[in-house]
């Protein structure tokens, strides 16, 4: 029974058949693919390079960096570009730790579809990993030394990673773009990275949303109606809102909760959405010398939020609609909710959306103001 047990054992044990020698492996952290000539692509490969292993202080505070190292090669395909770069590569690509895979903007305008197959059938790549469109070429996104750190591929994973503390981009992994790629209806987007400063000041910053119809780029949308989608989408983790009082004096809330609900209806006969949006927040500082941590000062401020938000949404919606683009689910709202009216309309939902109305009920509720109710008062001067 014993050696029974024991060969049975075996069968089952894989032992390290699969392993990977580290020494023996080029660890890709970050990918850019860019149009070449033709219908060729051009990839960017970062590969990170341990330094002897061990650290250089000027490494740290990025600029000096010689923990990475990018080789570039281009060929018909993804896969046909790997084949040639194992020329010049003397280890084995490993793909599991890549952060981003960052797009050029050239490239998404001819469609991404079979570039991104690649991605998801190759059986190393993450389906987690950042996906990001350039302005400029990917291959100079990556080669923008990190501000903090040792890579340009960690820096903008943290980049987008922070978004969620100021919910003025949006985050999108493989997952979720091969995901809305497949939808009948919902647009893919992917937020939109660039290079400002030049020479030793350059670095990357995240700016707008990319608008896609299909697999190939339409259009884009700036900070605010960014957040106008991110708001529909129930996307909206924290963040600032500043506010104008009626008399010049401005007002910063931190967004502390939020919630968006999706209610398809049909009205007299036409479509609509009733998007109901609950808000909370703090009052983070205020300019004058009025307190406005006041029952009616807060009140005031939670109307003029509620403006604020309603302002950004209204936006986001007028530049999705000059699009043609479903980026909020609403297609898939009404197949979920109402499966019998999304089959009356289904076939003709290009020509519905852009004509959609919206029913907003936005409701805010301030509740701190902070360490001290009345502002920092300035003493006057006698003259």
């Amino acid at each position: 029974m014993k050696i029974l047990l024991i060969s049975c054992s075996l069968l089952v044990l894989s032992g390290c058949w699969g392993r990977h020698e580290l020494n023996s492996l080029a660890i890709v952290s970050g990918i850019g693919l860019d149009k070449a000539d033709g219908n060729h692509v051009r990839m960017t490969i970062e590969i990170f390079k341990p330094v002897n292993g061990k650290s250089d202080p000027k490494d740290q505070s990025g600029g000096g960096s010689e923990n990475y190292t990018n080789v570039t090669d281009t060929g018909a395909n993804e896969l046909d570009i790997l084949r040639g770069l194992s020329h010049v590569v003397n280890k084995e690509l490993y793909f599991p730790h890549n952060h981003v895979i960052v797009l050029g903007r050239e490239l998404a305008e001819g469609g991404l579809q079979k570039h991104i197959d690649f991605f998801v059938r190759n059986q190393e790549a993450r389906l987690n990993v950042w996906v990001l469109l350039s302005e400029s070429k990917a291959s100079e996104i990556l080669d923008v030394p990190p501000l903090l750190g040792n890579m340009p591929a960690e820096e903008i994973s943290r980049l987008v990673e922070l978004q969620g503390e100021n919910s003025q981009s949006c985050q999108v992994n493989l997952e979720q773009f091969i995901s809305s790629l497949m939808s009948r209806t919902t647009s893919p987007i992917l937020p939109i990275i660039e290079i400002s400063g030049a020479g030793q000041q350059k670095k990357l910053r995240l700016a707008g949303t990319a608008v896609f119809k299909g697999d190939k780029y339409a259009g884009e949308l700036n900070s605010q109606e960014t957040r106008g989608l991110l708001w529909i989408r129930n996307e909206i983790r924290n963040g600032i809102i500043e506010i104008e009082g009626p008399d010049g004096e401005k007002a910063t809330l931190e967004i502390t909760h939020s919630s968006t609900k999706i209610i398809p209806a049909i009205a007299d006969g036409k479509l609509q959405f009733k998007i109901e949006i609950r808000v909370e927040g703090d009052l983070g500082s205020q300019s004058g010398q009025e307190s406005m941590a006041t029952p009616t000062g807060f009140e005031d401020l939670e109307k003029r939020t509620a403006a604020v938000i309603e302002n950004e949404i209204n936006a986001a919606l007028e530049k999705a609609q000059e699009l043609n683009a479903d980026i909020f689910g609403f297609g898939e709202e009404i197949h979920r909710k109402e499966p019998g009216e999304w089959k009356k309309i289904s076939s003709d939902w290009e020509n519905i959306f852009p004509q959609l109305d919206l029913s907003l009920n936005i409701k805010t509720q301030l509740n701190f103001p902070g360490r001290i109710t009345r502002p920092v008062e300035i003493p006057q001067k006698e003259q």
